[in-house]
C-alpha cells in the first residue's frame, strides 16, 4: 500500500493543492518499506487524484483538502485522511499505529484563503 502525505517545507501541508511535494510511503504488513518524495506537478482542477492514483496511492493525508477534491480522490479509490499536522514520519507513525484519525472536515472550497 502507498500512502502519501502533502507536505510543504517539510512539514504536513494544511491544504494538499497548496503542497510543494506528496511524501509517498511504501507499506508493507505495517511497516514503512520505502519512502520518496514526489514533486507537485501543480494545482489543476482534478489532476491530482488521478496523478497520485497512478503512482498506486491508496490514502491522501494532508491538514486539509476541499471537499471537491475529496469527491475526486473517493471516485479515484483514494481514502482522504484530514487534520493532519507535524512531520511527516511522525505522521505515518501515528497512522501506523492506529492512532490518526481523520477530522473528516474539508476546506469549505476556496474560501479558507490559504488557512485551510
Amino acid at each position: 500500500m502507498k500512502i502519501a502525505i502533502a507536505t510543504q517545507a517539510g512539514m504536513v501541508s494544511q491544504h494538499f493543492g497548496y503542497a510543494e511535494t506528496f511524501t509517498v510511503f511504501d507499506i508493507e504488513n505495517k511497516v514503512v518499506v520505502g519512502k520518496n518524495e514526489v514533486a507537485n506537478p501543480g494545482h489543476r482542477p482534478g489532476f491530482l487524484p488521478v496523478f497520485l492514483a497512478r503512482r498506486g496511492v491508496g490514502i491522501i493525508i494532508a491538514g486539509g483538502i476541499g471537499s471537491g477534491a475529496v469527491d475526486l480522490f473517493k471516485a479515484n479509490g483514494i481514502e482522504v485522511i484530514t487534520g493532519a499536522s507535524g512531520n511527516p514520519d511522525a505522521v505515518i507513525e501515528q497512522w501506523l499505529s492506529g492512532d490518526l484519525k481523520s477530522t473528516g472536515i474539508p476546506c469549505s472550497e476556496h474560501l479558507h484563503h490559504g488557512e485551510c
